[in-house]
């Protein structure tokens, strides 16, 4: 008996890395390898940016495009009708994001994000094609329910990167994410309407004139293309072991005479601790907790993100700046560079010094002053209008992803890898949902604002940019504790 024991013993203890596992392949790269893997790094940012690029692309042209469907009766009543376009893909991404991430677990992170870029080529361009409001809606909630690339790549980043490199694979993510959220417009602004700003290179009755929103959806699609070929060279993460049956079966033997069937029998296969992640996992405070934050922050920074482009697009009589979709462009273009450069260089070693808890209060305490100066930006202009706008944007994006990445990492370290794609589909679900809420909810407000100018208490604009700062202050809050409660485990 006592040789048995000493037998499966060594076998529990032994790090076996199987031959044909894709999961075993990358763990003993990381073991033998100690620096940065800058290509699987540059992979996920690549995949990641592709995945973001078409969630807000639309915003600076939405407002122009909702009043070319000619269903606003009015004016003010535009951003309505723009909030459910915009809420239309994180609907979709809400019910399918949990599923998506149980087939990530079961068969790889690799054919999800194949799919999912396969199908951003697909619905992206077909909606640059609408023609109408609800083929605008249609086309979008299609793409979010069927392209569920990002809670794949989350766990793929904390799974390719060694322990101490996992806030920096994250930070890629993050970095990537925002980056995207920001290019995107800068693409929708400068590129929507080519007839009308590019005369002399695109004519009224070609292509891009009959439909004046297609060249940045096709051009942001045909990038998808090419990130969906590459995604072929993308390593597998999963750990799929295909045992020996003969040497399998002998240690099942061993366990039989060791413990007897009793105890065997207890045992539970792998379907059965499948079935039961899903239940393990919504009992995980640590995790729960961290997803709830961080969906607060993100229908904040989701209605942020459909004011921001409505508000600067508005004309000076409804508290706007007058922007063209060029202006906005420039302004996100101008935040996503500066975002790149912090990400890259100063997360990192601000998470390390603070923590990713304190690194998001930090961040949603800075936000609400910041959203606060907003309505008295609007009263300038020329230069200083410029340089101010451009500033507080780019500050805004940096303090919004600080937020997300130290949330991204507090919920990987609260589960073990093989529950990481479930536990992101979660988090993109129920994120999906309130980002969903953001969009519709943000063009709303926008809109009632518009028609309350001269009121006495919190008149236009100010009352909008005060509903995001109470918002803002209720994640803040919810980032104490008991509320939320930091992870135990670090895998």
């Amino acid at each position: 008996m006592a040789e048995i024991n000493e037998v499966l013993l060594k076998k529990k203890d032994k790090v076996e890395y199987y031959e044909n596992c894709p999961g075993c392949k990358i763990d003993k790269l990381k073991e033998s390898s100690h620096g940065l893997p800058y290509k699987h790094l540059f992979f996920l940012f690549i995949v990641v940016l592709a995945a973001a690029l078409p969630i807000s692309s639309l915003f600076p042209f939405l407002y122009f495009m909702i009043r070319d469907f000619h269903i606003a009766e009015r004016e003010e009543d535009i951003g309505y009708y723009a909030g459910y376009v915009g809420s239309a893909f994180m609907f979709g991404r809400a019910l399918t994001s949990v599923l998506w991430g149980m087939i990530a677990d079961r068969y790889g992170r690799k054919p999800v994000i194949l799919f999912g870029s396969v199908t951003l080529v697909i619905f992206n361009t077909l909606f640059g094609l609408s023609t109408n409001f609800w083929m605008a809606v249609s086309t979008r909630f299609l793409l979010g329910s069927l392209s569920g690339i990002l809670g794949p790549m989350r766990a793929y980043a904390s799974e390719i990167c060694r322990k101490e490199y996992q806030a920096l694979g994250l930070s890629i993510i993050s970095t990537s994410w925002g980056i995207g959220l920001v290019i995107g417009p800068a693409l929708g602004g400068y590129l929507a309407q080519p007839a009308e700003k590019y005369p002399n290179i695109f004519s009224e009755e070609s292509l891009f004139g009959r439909f004046p929103y297609l060249l940045p959806c096709l051009l942001i699609s045909i990038f998808a293309l090419g990130v969906a070929v590459l995604s072929c060279w993308l390593p597998e993460t999963l750990h799929i072991h295909t045992k020996n049956k003969v040497l399998e079966d002998s240690y099942d033997a061993l366990e039989a005479t060791a413990y007897g069937p009793s105890e065997k029998g207890n045992m539970q296969n792998s379907e059965e601790r499948h079935q039961a992640s899903l239940q393990s996992l919504l009992k995980n405070w640590p995790l729960m907790s961290s997803i709830i934050v961080y969906c607060v922050f993100q229908l904040h920074d989701m209605a942020y993100s459909e004011i921001f482009s409505l508000w600067a697009v508005s004309p000076r009589k409804f508290g706007g700046l007058s922007y063209s979709t060029a202006d906005v462009g420039e302004v996100l273009a101008v935040s996503g560079f500066g975002l790149l450069l912090f990400q890259l260089f100063l997360y990192p070693l601000v998470e390390r010094f603070f923590g990713p808890i304190m690194t998001s209060r930090i961040g949603a305490a800075l936000s609400i002053p910041l959203l606060s100066s907003y309505p008295f930006i609007a009263t300038l202009s020329g230069l200083s209008l410029a340089l101010l706008i451009g500033c507080a944007s780019l500050l805004k994006n940096v303090l919004a992803v600080s937020i997300t990445t130290g949330l991204f990492l507090l919920q990987n370290r609260a589960v073990s890898q093989g529950e990481r794609g479930a536990a992101n589909g979660i988090s993109l679900s129920a994120m999906s949902l309130f980002k969903a809420l953001g969009p519709a909810g943000g063009g709303s407000l926008f809109s009632w604002a518009q028609k309350r100018q001269n009121v006495a208490f919190l008149p236009g604009d100010h009352m909008v940019f005060f509903v995001l700062n109470a918002i803002e202050a209720i994640g803040l809050l919810m980032t104490f504790k008991p509320f939320l409660a930091e992870p135990a485990m670090d895998n």
